[in-house]
């Protein structure tokens, strides 16, 4: 009975369509009045792909909210819970070791960023190491692994149109080109305001979500005990808890490891720095844990859809095909939407962090040096179509399966960019051309480690007679560390260390209560350098 109610479902529902269209449109709109919101100079990248540095308190914890936490997130999180049980509420512990780390690092990077006007991580580097190579390895890497993150947005957003019964690539094509459009206009400006429609559409869905469903399945205890009874039946096995060392430490260090990965993302740091404040940045590490508390409601769906007996085609389906098994259609128009919309909120943010890197540091630095403010902004939104673009020629051609593949390797790239950017926030002791190195080295180890697991988070690496289980990234920074460490005390033999390097930073760029840091105004001149 439940699998014919689930196929009625499949079909295309008008009202729960009509909602989803209605809301998709208004997001639309916003989109393109957003160019009209704090009225500036689009012509100018800090302005473009940095929203002024202007954003406060309220807008940035919307922004970065929805930024973090994707449509991906609320498909891949409980689908990952219905079919292996505990090991998919890792995302729990590591969204909240992450906050005390940004606490530390990102007001420090918001400061001298803002003091020197840099607009991306690789400008930082650049500035801080004097190394154009270094430099373009952290930007290739940022670009690398944002491409495959931006596209399973669109996997998020093909699932919810799946599911109401709506087939073809061309609603995802439409999507992405609107969302392209209102993009290329309004810059990040666009993804902030859709972020407080997005962000209040997914906290009413979950809450209503968590108080209802229960009422329907007997209760939290009756999900926890069906979940028990079911989830040692799966292939593979799955558990309520992680049981044994093995699993407890593959679990600790996937959850540690992704912590340290994701504020190194490019969209991430893009969202920090269109903060207006340090003390900005530092307020919304104490409030963004709420969307942890989110997360963690979203998670429970995937047992409550054991517990009602969902049995979807694809794990993916889980989540929607519960909604369409126990809401009415009108709140399923509107479940839907908000999990579509918040693959545009970090689509849009991904798309420009890409864009203001690949202008920054590879147009700028390589291709037109002499590029004025307005040659950036225009070649910055020429390229945010352009990687929106190739995000979506992955998903209609190739496999989904490789794009999951790519971005969890994304999180292995990115964490090698950790020693540049957040220890050289701290000191410029670590040698530019050792830093390279130990990203190379980082690099190769961390995607062969996952290629022979076939993609899977984790590695068994024998040491010395013991199997030690544990997340690939944190393997392939342990290497890129004492390469970079060793080859360091190498390299600095002889010499006067640091003081030998180009570094155009000051102490007193990292200092947050220096009102009269020195921000390149959109059209004035570029900050003095050291």
């Amino acid at each position: 009975m439940i699998a014919a109610a689930i196929q009625e479902a499949h079909d295309t529902n008008t009202t729960a369509l009509v909602i989803f269209v209605a809301l998709f449109a208004l997001v639309t709109v916003l989109g393109f009045v957003a160019a009209r919101w704090r009225r500036a100079q689009l012509d100018h990248l800090d302005e473009w792909g940095l929203g002024g540095r202007r954003f406060g308190t309220v807008i940035t914890w919307f922004l970065l909210g929805g930024d973090l936490y994707t449509a991906y997130t609320f498909i891949a999180v409980p689908a990952l819970v219905f079919g292996a049980g505990a090991i998919g509420f890792f995302a729990l512990p590591y969204t909240i070791m992450v906050y005390p780390l940004i606490f530390m690092v990102m007001p420090r990077l918001w400061t001298v960023c803002r003091a020197r006007g840099y607009v991306t991580p690789a400008d930082f580097v650049r500035g801080r190491y004097g190394s154009k190579p270094l430099s373009l390895v952290v930007a290739l890497t940022g670009l690398l692994a944002t491409m495959p993150y931006i596209a399973l947005q669109l996997v998020g957003m093909q699932i919810v149109l799946g599911a109401l019964g709506v087939e073809g690539d061309w609603p995802l094509i439409i999507a992405f080109a609107i969302l392209a459009a209102y993009t290329y206009q309004s810059g990040l400006r666009a993804p902030a305001l859709i972020a407080i429609v997005k962000d209040t559409l997914i906290y009413v869905t979950i809450l209503v979500a968590v108080i209802y469903i229960p009422s329907k399945i007997g209760g939290f205890g009756a999900m926890f005990d069906a979940a028990g009874s079911e989830l040692p039946d799966r292939d593979p096995p799955g558990t309520l808890i992680p049981e044994g060392a093995d699993a407890q430490v593959a679990y600790a260090s996937l959850a540690f490891g992704s912590a340290l990965a994701l504020f190194l993302y490019p969209h991430a740091i893009t969202a920090v720095l269109g903060a207006k404040s340090a003390q900005t940045v530092r307020r919304n590490t104490a409030l963004l844990p709420a969307y942890t508390f989110l997360l963690g409601l979203i998670a429970l769906l995937g047992y409550m859809a054991i517990a009602r007996g969902i049995e979807p085609s694809d794990p993916n389906y889980a989540i929607p095909d519960l909604f369409l098994n126990v809401f009415p259609s009108w709140f399923v128009g509107v479940a839907f939407a908000a999990i579509a919309i918040g693959a545009l909120v970090p689509a849009a943010v991904m798309s420009i962090a890409a864009a203001n890197l690949f202008t920054r540091n590879i147009y700028k630095e390589y291709l037109r040096p002499q590029a004025t403010h307005q040659d950036e902004a225009r070649m910055a939104k020429i390229v945010s179509l352009f990687v929106k673009a190739g995000a979506l020629v992955i998903i209609v051609t190739l496999p989904t399966k490789y794009a999951i593949e790519l971005q969890l390797l994304g999180g292995v790239w990115i964490l090698q960019t950790l020693p540049s950017i957040v220890i050289g926030l701290y000191t410029r002791w670590l040698h530019p051309w050792a830093l390279v190195a130990g990203w190379l080295v980082g690099m190769t180890v961390g995607t062969l480690m996952a290629e022979s697991q076939d993609f899977a988070p984790t590695y068994p690496l024998d040491v010395f007679g013991t199997t030690i289980n544990a997340y690939t990234g944190v393997f392939a920074l342990l290497s890129n560390l004492v390469v970079t460490l060793t080859l360091t005390a190498v390299l600095r033999r002889g010499s006067a260390g640091p003081a030998d390097d180009a570094d155009e930073t000051e102490p007193a760029d990292y200092d947050e209560l220096a009102e009269d840091a020195v921000y390149p105004q959109p059209g004035a001149a570029p900050a003095p350098t050291a």
